[in-house]
């Protein structure tokens, strides 16, 4: 568990709706199978999951990934994500990184998800990082589309 704890100590039960008409998530429980899962705590301290979320197998996430989860994503906190389904797209903050996977791939998880993080620099804005030197080092700056 990367987030959540001053809301739920130990999760036991995750909740889905029952059908994926309803945004339900099949996930494979049999084979221990582990998933890296985001979603909801409920005010009665339930674990929700919807087709909408970010569900992935930990066998399938990119070591970028598995690192930003321990080491960066906490730095882009203070920033938002703008998803760029068609062109024209452009952020409107500076706090703003633009996720382009959709308009270039068709696929919302693809290279920009699976290899930068949107990381807030010392000036307050945002900007996509990928791994290697400290991110003071190496920014990838896509506010113009």
């Amino acid at each position: 568990m990367f987030k959540g704890f001053e809301k739920l100590k130990d999760v036991q039960y995750v909740y889905t709706p029952f059908d994926s008409s309803l945004c339900g998530v099949k996930l494979e429980a049999n084979n221990k199978k582990q998933y890296l899962l985001t979603g909801q705590i409920l005010n009665d301290g339930k674990v929700l999951i919807h087709l909408c979320n970010y569900i992935e197998p930990w066998d399938d996430l990119s070591l970028s990934q598995k690192k930003s989860l321990n080491q960066r994503y906490q730095m882009g906190c203070g920033c938002k994500i703008t998803t760029c389904y068609m062109v024209p797209c452009s952020i409107t903050a500076p706090n703003e990184c633009l996720w382009t996977d959709w308009l270039i791939e068709r696929k919302l998880y693809g290279h920009q998800a699976k290899h930068y993080a949107c990381i807030k620099r010392s000036d307050g804005t945002c900007s996509w990082y990928r791994g290697g030197p400290p991110p003071e080092k190496e920014f990838i700056d896509i506010s113009e589309p």
